[in-house]
Parts: structure tokens; sequence; C-alpha cells
């Protein structure tokens, strides 16, 4: 993060945004990255709402634009100000350039107007006496009939290569009632307009703005040439594009509009708000950011990259639980126990690595739950770890008509090395009293397709299947979590709490592509064979023969997950 023509102590950034809608991650890059400068250079930041469109101000963005900053950890020096508080300066530079014969109202129409731009043709108008120009700007102002047909054009060029250049728009008529100045004024200043004025008023030294913007740069610097007023300096970088998602307002509204999802803070969407409701730690984004300072390179991010900053973020700080598939889940009984009221209670570290987050209370019983998915992988007899508890053999597996396993009996065997095992299994005992009913929510992609295009339709991108589900058991330790909790689940990855009553919690991505088969969407690829992704394991095996160096540096795990992988799609849909 490198400025030029920076001088320490005298650097001002601004962060302008529209409140037109929540902000998304791109919104969150641009604040952060102008709070980071003004940081590293010992500045300022102003925080401005550029409300110059009547159509689209609403009070209540300008609330979640607060309550999202606030998250972000983002504070201002300066602010917040509102660009319509300066409509008397931008008409005051408006009739100084109507004088200077700098700018002229054009009456023409904006179909035609925008051909001629686009072919180098001058307008009638452009030509027109300062008496006449007054006229026009004056029925502007009054919103006559004549003056809504009209705009004021900045008398720039009519065939500039850049077309951004070729006599663009300064003001535009607009009567419909302002958020902030109601029907105080008729008329409105574009953006390219009102920009450069107010952030030379404002005092910013630094104007920093996304690349999309770049062939705007010389109308920016023109206009405060032409009224000679103070120049911030200009510094592009490039705009936050992700894989699989929408980052258009409007998009994202129509989405929102047409209930593909539940609102603004769906754990689908890319707003803030959905962002941390999914997991994302502030620490990571910022540390994603910082990443990509300012380069210009225009691309399209991976979320994994965001996600992985997350994992590191979580995993030495926040504690393990325990659930099983409620909906697929395997009675076990322990051979030999005797009946017993009582479950064996004892202590264990939420977090083996992190003595600070405490202890939990957990229970052992004669009776309790593993998940179907594991004891599927395992054969009558085998030997496998009970995590927190020791070594057992399984046997007598029963399965049911589909071919899940449902029950088992269980030969504890206290001496067995844990070393020796393949499997180590996590479970929760069979008791109502000691359980807790926690419900798992995991999302995907809206989109299928990884790039899309800004100008493409969403219509037909948007994947028939994006929030799976699975009713899980949970151990006793979980009653307390509350909402926004963090936590890992043993075996399954990354979770916070979204709500209590039930305790319904919401997988956070870890950046990796593998399907757990533990997880609900697994459950899901069951159904739709072709849609089940290959695993590491599987890239592995193909690319090498049994008993080869490459083999038998496949994990456990990924063995395990390919073997279940193959099992699911040899699996009939559910009926």
């Amino acid at each position: 993060l490198i400025l030029s023509n920076a001088e320490f102590g005298k650097v001002v950034t601004r962060f302008p945004p529209e409140a037109s809608g929540f902000i998304h991650i791109g919104h969150a890059k641009a604040a952060l990255v102008d709070r980071m400068l003004a940081d590293k250079y010992g500045g300022k930041m102003v925080f401005r709402f550029d409300d110059t469109n009547p159509d689209k101000e609403k009070h209540e963005f300008e609330e979640s634009i607060l309550e999202d900053l606030a998250v972000l950890g983002v504070t201002w020096e300066v602010g917040p100000t509102y660009s319509s508080d300066y409509m008397d300066i931008y008409i005051e530079k408006a009739e100084l350039m109507l004088k200077e014969g700098t700018a002229y109202c054009d009456t023409t129409d904006r179909e035609t107007m925008q051909k001629q731009r686009w072919d180098g043709i001058a307008s009638a108008c452009r030509e027109n006496s300062f008496d006449e120009n007054t006229r026009l700007w004056n029925e502007m102002r009054s919103a006559t009939d004549l003056g809504r047909t009209a705009c004021l054009r900045a008398k720039i060029s009519i065939d500039n290569p850049n077309k951004a250049m070729r006599d663009p728009v300064l003001f535009r008529v607009n009567t419909n009632p302002h958020a902030r100045q109601g029907r105080k004024y008729n008329i409105y200043p574009t953006y390219d307009f009102c920009c450069p004025i107010i952030d030379s008023v404002e005092g910013v030294t630094h104007a920093l703005r996304t690349n999309e913007y770049h062939d705007r740069n010389a109308q920016y610097d023109w206009i405060i040439d032409a009224l000679k007023m103070r120049k911030p300096n200009l510094e592009d970088f490039s705009r936050l594009n992700m894989e699989y998602a929408v980052m258009s307002k409007r998009k994202l509204t129509q989405l929102v509009n047409d209930k593909v999802v539940d609102g603004w803070n769906d754990p689908r969407f890319p707003t803030i708000r959905a962002l941390v409701r999914r997991g994302l730690k502030i620490e990571a984004l910022r540390e994603f950011v910082k990443v990509q300072g300012m380069s210009k390179a225009v691309n399209f991010m991976e979320w994994s990259k965001l996600w992985n900053f997350n994992v590191q973020v979580l995993d030495p700080s926040v504690p393990r639980f325990t659930v099983v598939s409620d909906d697929l889940k395997v009675t076990c009984t322990v051979v030999g126990a005797t009946t017993q009221a009582d479950a064996e209670e004892l202590k264990k570290a939420k977090h083996m690595k992190n003595a600070d987050l405490g202890e939990k209370t957990y229970y052992r019983h004669s009776s309790f739950f593993l998940d179907a998915e594991d004891v599927a992988l395992i054969k009558d007899g085998d030997e496998v770890t009970l995590m927190s508890w020791g070594n057992a053999f399984i046997k007598n597996i029963v399965k049911n008509d589909k071919d899940m396993p449902v029950s088992a009996d269980i030969e504890l065997n206290p001496t067995g090395d844990v070393r020796s095992t393949k499997y180590k299994l996590t479970w929760v005992p069979n008791l109502p009293s000691k359980t807790v009913p926690v419900v798992c929510n995991e999302y995907d992609h809206l989109l299928t397709k990884k790039k899309p295009d800004p100008e493409e339709p969403i219509d037909g991108l948007i994947a028939p299947v994006t929030k799976f589900t699975q009713n899980c058991v949970g151990e006793a330790a979980m009653h307390d979590l509350k909402q926004g909790d963090y936590m890992q689940l043993e075996r399954r990855g990354y979770y916070i709490v979204d709500s209590v009553n039930p305790l319904t919690l919401i997988a956070i991505p870890d950046g990796k592509d593998k399907v757990n088969h533990l997880c609900a969407k697994y459950q899901y690829l069951k159904t739709v064979p072709s849609a089940a992704p290959p695993t590491l394991a599987d890239k592995k095996a193909a690319a090498a023969p049994k008993g080869t160096k490459a083999d038998e540096n496949v994990s456990l795990e990924e063995k395990r997950a390919a073997k279940a992988a193959k099992k699911a799609a040899q699996a009939k849909p559910a009926a």
C-alpha cells in the first residue's frame, strides 16, 4: 500500500459510498484501503455519502452502511459529510463555466446525444450564445417543460479518442424529492462533476478509485483545471471481482426481490453483513485486502483465498465440539456394559492447544451414536478409535433397506493402540438430557458460472440448489452457545451460531474443494452422482497405481473420502 506524492501527516483520503444498497466486499476493500493508507501516512480519512441522485438515496441504506463500517472497524476523522450539502457550490461552479464558455446547455434528446458522442459529431447546441445558455439553465433550474428537455454539458471535445472526454453531461433535471434536501433543488450534478469539486473543497489529497474509472480520470482533472481549484492526486486500484458472485447492486436487488435469497444478509451474498453472518472474521478480510494492495490487475479473486485467511484466524482460537447426524445415525451398544441410568461425567479441554478456552464436560454411556457415513466405511469386526474414549471393535452391524447402517455392537479395547487404527470416529451419548438438537446449514455458490460477464443476465446462471440442511445431535457442552459464537465441529469443519432455540449453525467455508462425507451437501450429491466432484484422493489414485509412492502419500482421510464418494456415485437417488 503506497501512495505517490504523499507527505506524512498531510494525507487525506476519502470513502464516498452511494446510499443505494448494502455495502459488499468490493466496497469493503475500498473502505479498508482508504483507512489503511490514511493510517500509514499519519493522515485523515473523510467519510462522505455520495447522495446527489434522488432516485437512489435511501435513509435506511445510510444506517446500514454506518453499521457495516462499524463491523469492519473503519473509522474516520471527518464526516459523515453529504455530497448534496454542497449543491449551492456545484450550481455556482456550473454558472461560472457557462460564463467562461466551458459549458453549454443542450436540448438534444438522449438517444441522439449518445449517437453523436459515439460518432464524434457536435451538438447543434454546442455554439449557443451565453444568453441562450443562461436562458436554458434558468429553465432547467425551474424544471419547466423546456428545462426538462435540457442538460448541462462540459465543452471539452467532440472527437477525443477517450469518449469520456466528449462533452460529458454535468447537470440534469430531477424533480423527485431528495432524502436529505427534499424539493429544494430541481437539478442535480452527475457524479463526475461533483466528485472533483467536493474532493477539492474537503481537502482530499489522494482520491482512490477503482480502475473502472480510469478513462474518466482525464475528465476529473479537466474539471479541476477549468474551475482553477486545488487538484487532488488520483490513484487507481483494481476493482474486486469474486468468482461465482454477483457484485452489481441492481442484480443483488433482483435476487432479493425475486426471493432467490432470504435477504441482504443471506450467507450466499457478498455483502458484509452476509459474510459476517457466514463466519468471516474481519481480521481475515483485512489480510485479504492487504495482500491485494493497490494492484491494478483486473481479475476474479477466488473465495478460497479469503476463507483460507479466515481458517488461519479461527483454528487457534475457537473451541471444539462434537455432533452426529440425527438423520443418519447408528445406535451403538457397548457389549457387556451394565444398564445404567447415569452417564460417566468427564472433563476435557475445549481446544487441545489453547488452554485459555477452558474445559468442557462430556459424557460416556453404554449407548451412543456414530455417523452412519462413518460406519458405512467399516467392515464388521474392524477396530476403530472412539475419540476421547479409546479403541473398540465394531461388530454386528445392522443395515436398513437402503444399505445404510442403523445399529451396531461395540466391544471396548482399553489396551488398544490408537496409532494402529485407520478410523478415528466422533460420537455423542444416546442420552436426551446430555445432548442438544442442532441444525447445520451449509451454503454453496449462487451462480454456476465462475466468471460471469457483468452485462450477462443472471437468470440462467443461478444454481438449482445452494442450501443444504442436516439435523444433528450435539454434545451437552453446546447448551451454552450464543448467537455469533464460533467453533469447530470435530471432523466436520468450522461453524458459527446463527440462532438458538433451536441451535442453528452455519458452516464456514475452509477454502477447500473437497466435500466432507459427513456434511449435508454430500448427501445431496449422492442423489446427483454426476454432480459429485472428484476428491484429491481420486486425482492421486488416478495418477498413480496402487503400491506406488504417490499412492502411499494419500492420507487416510483422503482415502476415506474417496471411498465414500465412490459409494455415493453408485447409490441410487432417494425415493
